[in-house]
């Protein structure tokens, strides 16, 4: 059977179809909205990229969308909470061209993070999260500040544990749990420089989506070559992308680099 954006899209359509459920679509962005029709409330999904989804994984990729959309929409209903929910706040990255508000037109809690991300913040409710806004944030009496402490407290007690390969002398780590903050690790100072006194060359690191986090010891050239392919695969094929660049960890600062061939610009 050969997939196309207006078989895809028929096909969400019915195994989402709900009572109290709208859909809308935009044809020139190619995006499928599903709303609950009482809150407003409701999640947009990239066809075409659900579409190259599913030259890979075929109809597995139709369950796993379908299955993050119900959780995102069933998270959406429900009413959220941050107080008595502090163990469960988090930082999220994301790109830095993520929307800055939420789709009812409510700006999200976010700070600046490197030019290619920003940081962002959620309530975990275990099989998905909620981005916290600024209306929430007020409705409870907290401020910005009390959530990014917590949320950097949080992100140090997640595990840290590693996949380690190489390739011509060069070693790269992988952190991959699939518990939706893998990228997240990256704002754990702490495990970041126990990494740097581990690693013997270039410590060069990546968030290409929010499920991975590749931390790189490049020895050579080579190194360099394989990191950006690893980047750029990790990146087109991930759920939700961050960026394809790198970052060069020097003296706890993380500046972006664009890796070519063989030379690296920053």
């Amino acid at each position: 059977m050969k997939m196309n954006s207006n078989l895809m899209r028929k096909k969400l359509q019915e195994r989402l179809e709900r009572p109290g459920r709208s859909f809308s679509y935009d044809r020139e962005k190619q995006e499928l909205r599903i709303e609950n029709k009482n809150t407003g409330k409701g999640i947009t999904v990239s066809i075409p990229g659900a579409v190259a989804k599913w030259e890979e994984q075929k109809e597995k990729a139709i369950d796993r969308i379908v299955y993050y959309i119900e959780e995102g929409l069933e998270a959406m209903d429900k009413e959220l909470n941050l107080s008595g929910r502090e163990k469960n706040i988090y930082p999220v990255i994301r790109s830095a061209s993520f929307p800055t508000t939420a789709n009812d037109g409510t700006p999200l809690l976010y700070d600046d993070h490197t030019a290619e991300t920003r940081i962002y913040y959620a309530v975990d409710s275990e099989k998905s999260y909620r981005l916290i806004d600024k209306k929430l944030m007020e409705k409870e009496g907290w401020n910005h500040e009390r959530i990014k402490e917590i949320a950097r407290f949080n992100v140090r007690s997640l595990s840290t544990d590693l996949k380690e390969d190489e390739v011509a002398g060069n070693k790269f780590y992988f952190l991959n749990k699939n518990d939706g903050y893998d990228a997240s690790r990256i704002l754990n100072d702490v495990f970041l420089r126990e990494m740097k006194e581990k690693i013997s060359g270039t410590m060069v690191l990546a968030v290409p989506h929010q499920d991975v986090l590749i931390i790189a010891d490049i020895q050579n050239e080579t190194g360099y070559d394989v990191l950006a392919q690893l980047t750029m695969n990790f990146f087109t094929n991930g759920r939700v992308p961050i960026t394809a660049l790198s970052f060069l960890y020097e003296e706890g600062e993380l500046e972006p680099i664009f890796i070519l061939a063989k030379n690296r610009k920053k």
